[in-house]
């Protein structure tokens, strides 16, 4: 069944036909772009934020699983009930989204129970993260505390902010346990200090930043602090530059993010699955509301590289892979067929045993099961163990993505 899928306008989307998210909506539902609206995310499941609907009949999908259960896999059925258990996305990023957490299943539940107005389910929100059509930035979890050390000792205006108390407990910490003591105290002073003091020491680190040579600008990463405090003045979530890992996602590399992780996506476009939920803990740079106290109380702080949240694809066969982060809700696949295969070959997909969603991202085909053409944009829905077999046309490859559940 083909899908048409929800569109998010959040501010910090890329406006127009710069954006994968309004190509994809275009090829989804042969709306119209409007150049100057931010497209920022398509939503592909069941979430009640934007529900896909059944293109044929406007029945929204949770509807037709509700009355149509054998859609899911009986391991689906048993683990999550009548429901999708994931949510899938596109997104396209043109300024850095909020420093952000989201928090695991029982605290998802507490703050559902206790704050519906900010929390708006009680489910926890993993997530994996994939950069396509070229580079992907983000900041992810806490730096190498010796990366953290040197910027506080390299940079006055933030110690200042951060106070002598908890930079000094930082320096002197020796354990891992005093380490991620230290820089819980050292985040969370940062992020209290009152506003008025932060927008001033951004203030007078931008007027520094020219006076510092080209080797200190790189080593302050300068370039980064500039862009994002141009576009959030006087943020606190602006020093989080220094806290946190700057990583560059090339096109089909992933990353995996857990309950707790502090991130915030800075530039490109990128896939998501995550588990269904909208469940997001806000600090900085974001016009909305900040709930300092539950992100700082809530938040991993292991410190350390970027790469221990990489995820690695397995190689199914030679047009198919697959990535199972740790976590039941969702798996991906990526199918890519060259368009040599156009010479009278057909590919099956391989059968899932739970329902999944499928976005065509590149390409065209033709479905040996239905006769029916597939393009650019077009989402479909599989049930538990159907079985999808295309054939390549014209002169692109075909490229498609895959989310289901993985149990």
């Amino acid at each position: 069944m083909e899908l048409r899928c929800a569109v998010q306008k959040y501010a910090w989307g890329k406006t127009g036909k710069t954006s994968l998210v309004a190509q994809l909506s275009h090829g989804n539902s042969t709306a119209p772009i409007v150049e100057d609206d931010p497209y920022a995310e398509l939503w592909m499941g069941t979430h009640p934020s934007g529900p896909s609907v059944i293109k044929s009949s406007n029945e929204p999908l949770l509807n037709h699983l509700l009355s149509n259960v054998d859609s899911l896999g009986d391991e689906e059925k048993k683990v999550f009930g009548t429901d999708l258990p994931f949510l899938f996305k596109a997104l396209s990023v043109a300024k850095a989204l909020s420093i952000q957490a989201h928090p695991n299943k029982k605290h998802a539940e507490e703050l559902f129970a206790t704050r519906p107005d900010l929390y708006k389910d009680p489910n926890h929100k993993p997530e994996m993260v994939t950069a396509w059509l070229g580079p992907f930035e983000a900041l992810c979890g806490f730096r190498p505390v010796a990366d953290i050390k040197f910027f506080l000792q390299e940079i006055d205006e933030l110690a200042a902010v951060v106070g002598k108390s908890a930079c000094e407990a930082l320096v002197k910490a020796e354990s891992d346990s005093e380490e991620m003591q230290a820089l819980r105290e050292c985040f969370s002073a940062l992020m209290n200090t009152s506003e008025e003091s932060v927008a001033s020491a951004l203030k007078q680190f931008e007027q520094r930043i020219p006076s510092l040579s080209a080797e200190k600008k790189d080593a302050l990463q300068c370039d980064l602090f500039t862009r994002i405090a141009a576009d959030f003045p006087g943020d606190v979530g602006c020093w989080s530059v220094y806290f946190m890992n700057y990583v560059v996602l090339q096109e089909g590399e992933s990353m995996f993010l857990g309950p707790n992780v502090p991130h915030a996506y800075i530039f490109g476009d990128c896939l998501e699955c995550m588990a269904c939920s909208d469940n997001v803990v806000r600090a900085g740079l974001t016009p909305k509301f900040k709930d300092i106290d539950t992100l700082c109380s809530m938040l991993d702080y292991q410190a350390g590289p970027v790469d221990r949240f990489r995820m690695q694809w397995s190689t199914v066969d030679e047009f198919c892979q697959t990535c199972s982060p740790p976590v039941p809700d969702f798996a991906m696949a990526r199918l890519r067929l060259p368009a040599s295969a156009t010479v009278d070959k057909a590919y099956g997909l391989p059968v899932r045993s739970n329902a999944s969603i499928l976005l065509i991202l590149q390409g065209q085909a033709t479905s040996a099961e239905t006769k029916e053409d597939l393009s650019f944009g077009q989402v479909l829905f599989l049930k538990a163990g159907q079985q999808l077999t295309v054939r390549v046309k014209g002169e692109q490859d075909l490229i498609v993505y895959q989310a289901f559940a993985n149990v």
